[in-house]
């Protein structure tokens, strides 16, 4: 249960912080995308289920919070948080190279994806403009604050951890 709690507050500040703050110091009108950081993260960390569910909210948020069509991102990130999850085996606390890949490899599909769902289908064939204009800026952006948000996310699910097993150790 207070692990619930505690990825609620994560996803509910990360939200925030997006919508909000990072949009006030967006550069060219592009922000970070602080909840695939949240998504991959716990993906990666958790697991292909956890990582599901996560996603699934997250994008929720973004559907209900955001207008157009309900259960698009919530498609999106909950395909995200189950492929950042089969990386569970390979996940190494003090390694970052292999998260900032997951991130930016997310990133990058889920841009690709709202292009060609949202933008190709609406007959806006500009791609070269899409990609250097909004998907790589955003791409470094979210990258830059990947460095911070995700150790702040590891040390929060490596306290859980180590709740979770001091808890379960009375029971035993």
């Amino acid at each position: 249960m207070r692990r619930k709690i505690i990825v609620f507050i994560i996803i509910a500040v990360c939200y925030l912080l997006q919508t909000t703050l990072f949009e006030a110091l967006s550069f060219a009108s592009i922000s970070p995308n602080l909840l695939i950081i949240v998504v991959s993260a716990f993906g990666f960390m958790r697991g292909k289920k956890e990582g599901l569910f996560i996603g699934f909210f997250c994008g929720l948020l973004l559907d209900i919070w955001n207008g157009g069509i309900i259960g698009f991102y919530s498609l999106l990130y909950m395909y995200i948080g189950y492929i950042n999850g089969m990386f569970r085996k390979l996940f190494y606390p003090e390694d970052i190279k292999l998260p900032m890949l997951l991130i930016a490899g997310s990133d990058i599909s889920c841009n690709l994806f709202i292009y060609f769902i949202l933008f190709l289908f609406r007959n806006r064939y500009d791609f070269g403009y899409y990609v250097f204009q909004l998907m790589l800026p955003e791409l470094v952006y979210t990258m830059v604050v990947t460095i911070f948000l995700y150790f702040i996310i590891l040390k929060i699910n490596q306290r859980l951890e180590v709740i979770e097993k001091r808890s379960a150790s009375k029971f035993v």
